[in-house]
């Protein structure tokens, strides 16, 4: 094995990446001086369809497509069919993550039965195998049972982790409320339908002591809400996903690959977002992976189903985009992306890295995607970084 810079290891051992020893040294090239190696990227919030919507995605396909962006963790969602409300419905997931996974895949059990807001799952049952806690795709509307399932969750030791959306406020919006949407005709979601259920989920998070983590914010207010609790000494960490840090409803095309939920804001919510990621407010970033088959999305903004995919794309998205434009530093990119989401939810590094490429550029083919799902809005996009390889657990589980 020829030597390697200590700088070209960001975030992680040396020794440990070396220690994989044989499968590193047949895969690599001799250019091995121009990679970086960085520890194996971890996603808080993706969707892998299984049970219940494997024409969208598998397990297989997901988990494939985690690692060759360079993930070797992820945690998905809990809107399948069953929704694992119950250790029962709980156990046909984690059957399918057994067989299938080449990753480490770590499920969420949902909040409430269904998903309905209606009657609380079985969470003190699930709390062992599961992650964290959430409803995602739908905002719990009843303030008593989101109350109910934050002291569940804390006598647990678990997260509640919140897709906040207000249905009341919705009046039947698919994309941001804002020129866009006025211009072209189009029925507008407002920013309170998202930040006003957080206003209220960091009270109760302060009343009840619970950890509380926010999913994919979009809105300048949920910022500053959010700051604001951490400065009062609430538990709180929130993510947002690449799609809103690079992107805003000026990029709009009537196009499903543009819609997803929440929408695309305005610029002024993207300079909020690209503030929080600075300052520390924003812990981390997910991708809100969302796969749906191409008949579910070729209907347009109005019609097309809520969701793009974002794996295969968002390390060289925030790479090509806030790295090389000097808004945060390599450092800080990996921190957002593998560091900070296994502290906060307690996932473990293991002996799992993977090795980029950064001279490479590539455009964004999604007929090339490993995932299922192809409706991206960064489709044709020029990036730089290539992910070369994705060892996990001693194993090269993706390799270019």
């Amino acid at each position: 094995m020829m030597h390697v810079e200590k700088k070209n290891f960001i975030g992680c051992s040396r020794d440990a990446f070396f220690s994989v020893g044989a499968p590193v040294e047949e895969a690599l090239s001799s250019n091995f001086n121009e990679y970086v190696v960085f520890p194996g990227f971890c996603d808080v919030h993706v969707h892998f369809r299984e049970p219940g919507f494997s024409y969208k995605e598998t397990i297989a396909t997901g988990s494939r497509a985690a690692a060759a962006g360079g993930y070797t963790s992820v945690c998905t969602m809990p809107n399948l069919n069953p929704v694992p409300d119950s250790v029962s419905h709980l156990e046909q997931q984690l059957s399918l993550i057994r067989k299938q996974a080449v990753i480490d895949i770590y499920p969420y059990g949902a909040i409430t039965v269904a998903q309905k807001g209606e009657q609380l799952a079985d969470m003190e049952k699930m709390a062992p195998s599961v992650i964290a806690f959430s409803d995602d795709g739908r905002g719990v509307q009843s303030e008593d049972m989101m109350r109910r399932a934050m002291i569940l969750a804390k006598n647990s030791d678990r997260l509640i982790a919140a897709h906040c959306e207000d249905n009341s406020l919705l009046c039947g919006g698919y994309i941001h409320d804002g020129v866009y949407a006025q211009n072209h005709g189009h029925k507008g979601i407002s920013s309170a339908s998202e930040y006003v259920q957080i206003e209220r989920d960091l009270r109760l998070a302060e009343e009840t002591g619970c950890k509380y983590h926010v999913c994919h914010i979009s809105t300048a207010e949920s910022v500053a809400m959010i700051r604001d609790a951490k400065n009062r000494g609430v538990d709180v960490t929130c993510e947002t996903a690449p799609h809103y840090l690079v992107m805003d409803d000026s990029f709009l095309q009537e196009d499903g690959r543009f819609k997803m939920n929440p929408p695309l804001r305005d610029a002024q919510d993207r300079h909020a977002l690209l503030e929080g990621i600075t300052d520390g407010t924003i812990d981390m970033i997910a991708t809100d992976h969302a796969p749906h088959s191409i008949q579910e999305k070729n209907r347009g903004l109005s019609d097309s189903a809520f969701g793009v995919v974002g794996l295969e794309t968002a390390f060289s998205v925030l790479y090509t985009h806030l790295v090389k434009q000097g808004v945060i530093s390599l450092e800080k990119l990996v921190e957002l992306m593998s560091v900070n989401p296994r502290k906060r939810f307690g996932i473990p590094m293991g002996n799992s890295f993977t090795v980029w490429d950064l001279n490479e550029t590539r455009t964004v083919e999604p007929e090339k995607f490993l995932s299922k799902g192809r409706a991206t809005p960064f489709e044709g996009w020029v990036l730089n970084g290539k992910c070369i390889m994705t060892l996990h657990n001693g194993k090269i589980v993706y390799r270019a």
